[in-house]
């Protein structure tokens, strides 16, 4: 038997665990074979890479990202080419492509353009619509005119843009109709995400009974963890059924904060960029969903207000400040990037690195930077 390419000699994180002296080869874009030591060899690869020892994942999932390398996903297929090159470098291999609130027609036109581009691109994963379904009083860097209720027409309009391709649309489900929205999402197969809400406890609970099951960007755009009025964290991280985003810059939410939901919601939790354009590129003047973002030191608020616009995060970063900020174990901080939002799209071919999934993998030095990226088996 012989196969397209093998990477061997590998410290590999996968499942929860690490493997020393790991190799997985790869044909047609799928891996076809893994094992330990020098078995490989019997595999007559027509190309062998040396991992030299280094960490090899499989590759990172981002569930919730804007933009990168300048560009921002709004701006149409050009600008999501350009942001996900910036994040492939980065060991993103694959994307859901999020969107900022918009008009319906908008939304409904940028859904349907996103349908077009992952038709393309199978690392286009579909969209997540971060809005227009808010409350104001959470807004962050949303358009407060163009936030209204989740009505069934304006939600079967974006469904139908997206000829299959939403995968998670935000609300926040106080709003009238949000409950009826949220059976709505998950009988097309959707993901109803909880974010950007005032929400108490138990409207919080109504929303996960009917069938929401994940929360945006926990922590941000949300009440905080109070005694006497927990609001939405705590309900989720009680609900087996519910997978909490965590963007994990430092700068959201703090190290001893992001370490303690780890270990509240163990496997349950998944590192999402939520990065604007300015994500691998320079400080200076953005724009989010038609407002001004400043970037400062790596830094996003809007020039006007000063609310946190997205980050600047890379996945890649993100592995680092779990591991070295937040003190969690390396494999749990991999699967937060990789198996669990897989888990969270319910497929197993992408996140890992077994027989039959897609050939995405990433090579880490000892300090867990980039060294390698393959996209169904292609360098990325």
């Amino acid at each position: 038997m012989s196969v397209d390419a093998v990477i061997h000699s590998a410290r590999l994180i996968d499942a929860g665990e690490i493997v020393d002296h790991a190799w997985f080869a790869f044909t047609g874009g799928r891996v076809t074979a893994t094992g330990t030591g020098a078995d490989w060899r019997q595999l007559a690869p027509r190309d062998a890479t040396d991992a030299a020892g280094g960490w090899l994942t499989p590759g990172f999932i981002d569930l919730h990202v804007h933009g990168g390398g300048g560009a921002t996903h709004d701006d149409g297929a050009e600008a999501i080419a350009t942001a996900r090159a910036a994040h492939r470098r980065h060991g993103t291999t694959r994307s859901v492509i999020s969107l900022v609130t918009a008009s319906v027609d908008d939304l409904a036109a940028r859904t349907a353009m996103i349908a077009d581009v992952a038709e393309a691109d199978p690392t286009v994963l579909g969209s997540h619509l971060e809005g227009p379904f808010l409350v104001p009083e959470r807004k962050g860097a949303h358009t407060e005119s163009l936030l209204r209720a989740p009505d069934a027409a304006a939600v079967d309009r974006l469904l139908e843009a997206g000829r299959g391709t939403v995968r998670q649309i935000t609300l926040a489900p106080e709003r009238e109709g949000a409950l009826d929205a949220i059976r709505r999402l998950r009988a097309a197969g959707a993901i109803a995400a909880v974010g950007h809400t005032s929400a108490d406890a138990e409207s919080t609970r109504r929303a996960f009974d009917a069938g929401a099951t994940l929360l945006t960007h926990t922590f941000n755009a949300m009440p905080g963890i109070h005694h006497r009025e927990p609001g939405p964290i705590p309900v989720a991280i009680a609900d087996e059924r519910v997978t909490l985003e965590l963007i994990a810059d430092g700068v959201h939410v703090h190290p001893d904060v992001m370490r303690m939901l780890f270990a509240a919601a163990p496997d349950r939790v998944v590192l999402v960029t939520d990065a604007m354009g300015a994500a691998g590129s320079a400080d200076g003047a953005y724009e989010l969903g038609g407002l001004a973002v400043t970037v400062t030191d790596g830094v996003a608020r809007l020039t006007e207000g000063g609310a946190i616009a997205g980050s600047t995060l890379t996945q890649d970063a993100a592995l680092r400040t779990m591991v070295h900020r937040c003190a969690i174990p390396l494999p749990a901080a991999v699967a937060a990037l990789t198996r669990i939002p897989a888990r969270v799209l319910g497929t197993s071919e992408i996140g890992a690195l077994h027989p039959g999934a897609h050939a995405d993998a990433v090579l880490l030095d000892a300090d867990l930077r980039v060294q390698r990226v393959w996209v169904a088996g292609e360098p990325g």
